[in-house]
């Protein structure tokens, strides 16, 4: 691993993960474990980093996610909107090791109320790719992000909590008894009309899932495919200020973004798709370039 001139980490609440890169930002290796935000304390951080890159260490870390909250390896405190993605200039350097390690800030909106941590990589990242866009980078996820870009700041954002929802429904709730595993795109396309046509009726719509199981033999595919589309469409009906005739662009993962994708064009609304993954890559080597320059 002698080549490796830096390691990118997108260090989550569940898990992280990181890259080992060149200078010219492409990558020798990919590695990742369950030792996320969430199951460490502060002095968990350096070790857990060691367990997963000890052997290309001392090289620079640059990293983003949760490992900068408040709860996470050291604070990054938020940029406020509006603003640029945070870049290098705001990076916070982690103090009491030997390491050099460097957290990313998030981004915080005051009214109303949202935070981000990690996705601002991403669209920092789509707009070094895209320079030029204006309009709304949608990030399906957990907490899927609605995020209004001009002139290469992030102007507004909202999070809404559907992926989370859904996770909590499918797996704990009543509902859980009449989901399949597979998909039906045509019920899915049904729960995404229901709700962005009579988003108030959301929490009937989703008992209605289970009766029809029971009285008329509901499929489990069918099932699923409807519950993620009622509550995406009702996360759309929220978020029609964001979407109504502008310019998206999605940036998840596949299954996920083709969903919303699929929503979206039935309302008229083409997307540009961005991989996550990528996005991250691109915005923590935008950051890298600044403090390092590429490698010899």
């Amino acid at each position: 691993m002698a080549d490796v001139a830096w390691i990118a980490v997108d260090w989550g609440t569940s898990h992280v993960r990181a890259w080992l890169m060149r200078g010219d930002g492409s990558v020798l290796d990919r590695r990742s474990s369950a030792q996320g935000m969430g199951t460490l304390d502060r002095a968990g951080f350096e070790p857990a980093l060691r367990d997963l890159v000890g052997d290309v260490l001392p090289a620079p870390v640059l990293a983003c996610g949760m490992v900068g909250s408040r709860q996470g390896w050291a604070e990054a405190p938020y940029s406020a909107v509006p603003c640029a993605p945070p870049s290098a200039a705001e990076a916070v350097r982690v103090s009491g090791t030997d390491l050099d390690v460097r957290i990313l800030p998030g981004v915080k909106q005051a009214k109303p109320a949202d935070v981000m941590r990690g996705e601002e990589t991403q669209i920092a990242g789509y707009l070094a790719m895209s320079p030029g866009f204006d309009g709304v980078i949608c990030l399906p996820g957990t907490h899927t992000k609605w995020v209004h870009v001009s002139a290469g700041e992030i102007v507004s954002f909202r999070t809404a909590m559907t992926g989370e929802m859904f996770g909590l429904l499918s797996k704990q709730s009543v509902l859980r008894h009449s989901m399949g595993e597979g998909w039906d795109a045509e019920a899915f396309a049904s729960g995404v009309d229901q709700s962005l046509s009579r988003p108030e009726g959301l929490a009937a719509a989703l008992f209605s899932l289970r009766a029809e199981g029971l009285l008329d033999g509901l499929a489990g595919d069918a099932a699923r495919a409807r519950l993620s589309g009622l509550l995406i469409g009702a996360e759309l009906a929220s978020m029609r200020p964001y979407w109504l005739g502008q310019q998206v662009a999605l940036i998840g993962a596949d299954r996920l973004s083709d969903a919303y994708a699929t929503a979206l064009a039935a309302q008229g609304v083409p997307c540009q798709q961005a991989d996550a993954e990528d996005m991250t890559l691109a915005g923590l080597t935008a950051a890298y370039t600044q403090i390092y320059g590429e490698a010899a």
